[in-house]
Parts: structure tokens; sequence; C-alpha cells
């Protein structure tokens, strides 16, 4: 039969980890409760493929709406990552610079601590 399902409760041809919604029969529609982000990123590759969304939602079982949000996100993920500049001079001597402040602040309370060990009275006035 072409909608059998194997002995893990997955039919053939449905997408990876989808489940039959009633577990006994067959020719029923998948129901997933929960998509993971690979099989979103499976479903949103097929979009920017050029398969037509309503024959990805009807497969699939989500919404239209569901999956054109999926793809807007890999997008403006895509945009992010690619607007990022490989060795930025300015990135790296900003993190220099707070690598080095960092730095002085440690020696700040370094000094701190061992002025306030050799003269813990120091900062008192007498009374004379």
């Amino acid at each position: 039969m072409l909608n059998e399902k194997n002995a893990g409760g997955i039919a053939p041809g449905s997408p990876e980890g989808a489940r039959s919604a009633t577990g006994g029969d067959p020719g029923a529609a998948a129901e997933v409760k929960r998509w993971s982000a690979a099989r979103k990123k499976e479903v949103v590759l097929r979009l920017l493929r050029g398969e037509p969304v309503d024959a990805v939602s009807r497969e699939v079982g989500m919404p239209i709406y569901k999956l054109e949000q999926w793809r807007d996100r890999a997008l403006a993920g895509m945009d992010a990552g690619l607007k990022e500049r490989e060795n930025d001079p300015v990135a790296s001597q900003l993190d220099d610079a707070k690598r080095r402040i960092g730095e002085l602040v440690m020696e700040v309370e370094i000094l701190q601590k061992e002025r306030q060990t050799k003269r813990p009275l120091a900062g008192r006035r007498s009374s004379r």
C-alpha cells in the first residue's frame, strides 16, 4: 500500500517527524504538535525554491500565513547574517579597547585593595 506506515508510526511521504493524527488509520492526515527548526527550514527552502505556497501548505498541514511568517523570518535572518562584516577593523579596535578597559579596571581595584591593607586608617584625621 502507498500510505502504509512504518514501524515508527510515520507515514511514508510525509514530512520527517510527522505522525498520524489517529495512530491507526493509514489514510489520516498528518498532525504535528511541534515543529523543529530543521523541519521549518526544509519547508522554507521548498518555498524559496519556488514551490507554490498553497501546495506546500496543504501537504504539511500548516496555514499559509504561518509558512509566510517562517519565510519572512528566515529572509530577515539571512539579511542580518550577510550584513555582518568580516575582519572589520573598527570592531577589532573596539574589542581591543574593551579588553584594555577591563585590564585597567582590574588594576585599579587591586591597587585600591593594596592601599587599604597597608594604611587602613590613612583617611582619618587626627584630632589635635
